[in-house]
């Protein structure tokens, strides 16, 4: 079996690998193509997430593969890796570095290790279960902040267009705290897991987006659910906070007290 210290080095190697490529097209003038679900979608996205499964491939060959350009391969009853080539590709086409790759892999419905790699500001988070997490290589946690009027929350779209309840209270919230910011896609849960920020929220999120999340969140002493007050590895939504803010911030949001990190 695999320890987790074999495969929190495995995460890191795939999104530095898949991460990397992305790069090499950020700022150079890239077509972009519109999926059938409306996101832009551009060469560069194709080829890191090749990049991943190829590097998965040659290293773990039985594995599952779940990647938000070219979908599902293997048997999903097996250990299954989740591939985010670009999260934020509306950023990276626009030219704003706050974009990144995300990487996770998951026994069932556990998910073991997972990583966020933003080359573009050369900042990349990961973690594995019991084994903490790692920001540039050094243990990070989140915020002590405990006040929400002292706290900065982010999100990706302050317009909740999925669900006009949740800008409500969005706003309400944003009303009470010291800073509310759009620095939002997966850069958002970067600062929050390395104490730069104590909420990060969205209004929808797919598996490769929530999958490397949760360890990560979790691991730097934050508690990460869904707005329902749990968590899945399959996505759906997400709320990341510090632990001391948790409950009044989920609280605010209208989300049920019995959250957890279980």
């Amino acid at each position: 079996m695999t320890t987790p210290s074999l495969l929190l080095e495995a995460v890191v190697d795939v999104a530095r690998a898949a991460g990397d490529v992305a790069l090499r097209y950020f700022k150079t003038g890239l077509s972009v193509d519109t999926k059938g679900d409306g996101s832009p979608v551009t060469v560069a996205d194709r080829t890191a997430e090749a990049v991943a499964r190829n590097w998965i491939a040659a290293r773990f060959p039985t594995d599952a593969v779940l990647g938000e350009e070219f979908g599902a391969s293997g048997n999903a009853g097996e250990r299954r890796w989740f591939i985010d080539p670009i999260d934020g590709t509306k950023t990276f086409v626009r030219g704003v570095p706050l974009w990144g790759t995300m990487i996770a892999v998951a026994q069932g419905d556990e998910v073991l290790a997972g990583a966020i790699y933003c080359p573009a500001v050369d900042e990349l988070v990961a973690a594995a279960v019991g084994e903490g997490c790692w920001w540039n290589g050094v243990r990070c946690q989140v915020s002590s902040v405990s006040s929400p009027e002292a706290a900065t929350i982010l999100v990706t779209d302050a317009r909740f267009p999925y669900n006009p309840q949740r800008a409500a209270r969005w706003d309400a919230l944003g009303d009470r705290v010291a800073v509310s910011r759009t620095w939002g896609d997966c850069y958002g849960y970067v600062q929050v897991a390395t104490g730069r920020a104590e909420l990060m929220v969205d209004d929808r999120l797919s598996p490769w987006d929530a999958a490397s999340l949760i360890p990560i969140i979790r691991e730097a002493g934050g508690v990460y659910t869904d707005w329902r007050g749990g968590s899945a590895v399959d996505g759906g939504d997400g709320v990341a906070s510090n632990a001391l803010l948790a409950v009044p911030l989920r609280e605010a949001l209208g989300i049920p007290e019995e959250h957890g990190n279980a």
